[in-house]
Order: C-alpha cells, then structure tokens, then sequence
C-alpha cells in the first residue's frame, strides 16, 4: 500500500513533503491508473519540473499549492516556448496530482478543477500521398543488412497504424500470418486486432523465414520479440523512429515525417478508400470517434469531388 494511503487514516489532513506526495501519486497511476509506460514517464517529468518550480518558491508540500502558483507556472511555460499541447499535458498532471490528494486527504479541496486548460486549435496531421508512401515502403535496399527487417518495419507500420511503441512490443506469437491478423497492446493495456493486407504478410514472412532475416540477428539471449536489433535485444521506440527517419530522407519525403505520420496515412488513405469510420477507430485503437474523425478533413481531393459530383451547380 503507498505510504500517502497509509497516512490518510481519518479526517486530519496530512503535510507530506511535496516530493513524497509526488512519488506516491506516480506510484498509484503505475498500479490502478491504466495509463500507457509512457504516458506515466511524461506525467513523472512535467511534475519534477512543477516541484523544482515550487521549491523555487519555498513551496515544499501540497497544502501550499493555490491556482497563482499554478497559474504562474503556466506563464512561465508559455514564456519559454513550450507547446501548447505539453503545456495542456503539464496542467492535466497538476490537476490529476491534486484531485488524487483530496482523495487521500492530503489536501482540503482540489485547486486544479479552478484553472482553465489553453485552448488548442486542431491540427491537421501531416499526410503523404499513395505514391510518397510508395517510395518510402521501396527506400530499404535488397543488398543491406538489415532489409528484410526494416521492409518488414514499414510495411507493418502502414498496413496497421500502429504506434512505434506498440510495433516495438510486438512479438512473434501475436501474429497469425496464416489468417493476416496482428494482436497489439495500446494504450491504457487495452489490447486491439488488427488485419494485415498482402504486402505486410509477405514481407514479414520473408523476414521470419529467410536466412538472412530474424534469424540471423536473433541470439540465445534474445525473447521472442518480432523485431530485433544487430545485437539480437528487441528494437525500441527511439530506434524505430530514427530507422524511418532514415528512409524518409532516402525517399525524398517531407523532413517532419515521422513513424506518426505513416498512422495518418493509415486512417487517411482507408477513410479515402471508402472504409467506414467506426472500423478505423477500433483499429487505431482511439477511445472517443471525435480523434478518429480529424482524418475526414486531410483528404481535400476526396472532398472536391464530392462537392464537383453533388454540387447543383458544378
């Protein structure tokens, strides 16, 4: 049981050290919160640069906090050119922190629920075109080292829309290329199926199966991860990342791609495809349809001709 737990017995309100609040809080989201590895390792980060900021202030224990010093922080994000979406992610974590010490009766009432988040403009997620993604799918070079696994990689990423951390954790049990299926684990640990077209079979196959695929890199050491690297330990997110990076060059794309963008081409490219929009969330594993439903406004050339073919007056 965490120690804040442990100490909130009755109706007196505890002063703990505002580090000692901030552990605890980070260890209940571990253990009941639901949330993504990473999305807890972001919260840890935002709420060490919010205490650093308190200390700062002489500010050493949650009963201290009032929405100034909230708001006062915020100013200073914003002074410093922090984004507007990491600064809405900062205050999601204040306020989370906070409403988790009136739980545990650390604090008298929540001040987070007073401060307003920033209001964000939706962004319009960058998209290539079919013929982009092409050039991108056909940059690794049959004569390199590590093409079976790197054609595998990209072929995987668009064909599913996974995320890098999700195409990261996947191992060779949760793929039925028999059937064309692969199970991963999103966010929250909610676990999604998703279909896998003929490309991205082939080229996994060719990858689990010819000698100079998985199991040249594989090692007595290594688990059962799909993707591996020269040193036969699972690819990670960075790596991931940075090998698309790599291949976006090669094949001449914009220099803002990244593994996000191929998931925008996923979503894009099927809604444009004629797929229907609750298939597509279930896919990309989204909770609420409203983030599915930003990809029905990136394919202006399906719109014009909607509007040329429907419009009384062309």
């Amino acid at each position: 049981m965490l120690s804040a737990q442990r100490q909130s017995v009755g109706k007196k309100i505890l002063a703990l050290p505002l580090g000692q609040s901030v552990k605890d809080f980070l260890d209940y989201l571990i253990v009941e919160g639901g949330l993504s590895d990473n999305t807890i390792l972001a919260y840890g980060r935002d709420l060490k640069s919010f205490q650093q900021y308190c200390k700062s202030c002489n500010i050493y224990n949650l009963r201290q906090i009032d929405p100034v010093l909230i708001r006062s922080y915020l100013r200073i994000l914003t002074a410093n050119q922090m984004g507007e979406g990491s600064i809405k992610r900062c205050l999601v974590a204040i306020r989370m922190l906070l409403r988790y010490a009136k739980l545990m009766n650390l604090v008298e009432d929540d001040m987070g629920c007073t401060i307003e988040s920033p209001k964000l403009w939706q962004k319009l997620p960058i998209v290539c075109n079919k013929r982009q993604v092409i050039d991108l799918l056909n940059a690794p070079q049959p004569q390199e080292p590590f093409y079976l696994r790197d054609k595998s990689m990209l072929e995987l990423l668009y064909a599913t829309g996974v995320r890098a951390s999700e195409l990261a954790g996947l191992k060779t049990t949760d793929l039925n290329l028999d059937i064309g299926y692969l199970r991963c684990m999103g966010k929250g640990h909610k676990e999604r199926v998703i279909p896998l077209g003929k490309a991205a079979i082939a080229a996994t196959v060719e990858y689990l199966r010819m000698p100079g695929g998985r199991s040249r890199l594989a090692k007595p050491v290594s688990a059962d991860f799909l993707l591996l690297s020269r040193t036969g330990r699972a690819l990670s997110r960075i790596e991931i990342w940075r090998l698309v990076k790599k291949y976006a060059v090669r094949a001449g794309m914009p220099r803002n791609l990244t593994v996000h963008t191929l998931r925008h081409c996923f979503a894009t490219h099927l809604l444009a495809g004629g797929a229907d929009m609750r298939s597509v969330q279930e896919m990309l594993g989204h909770v609420d349809i409203a983030t599915t439903q930003i990809y029905t406004h990136v394919d202006h050339e399906r719109l014009r001709g909607i509007h040329k073919k429907f419009h009384p007056r062309p």
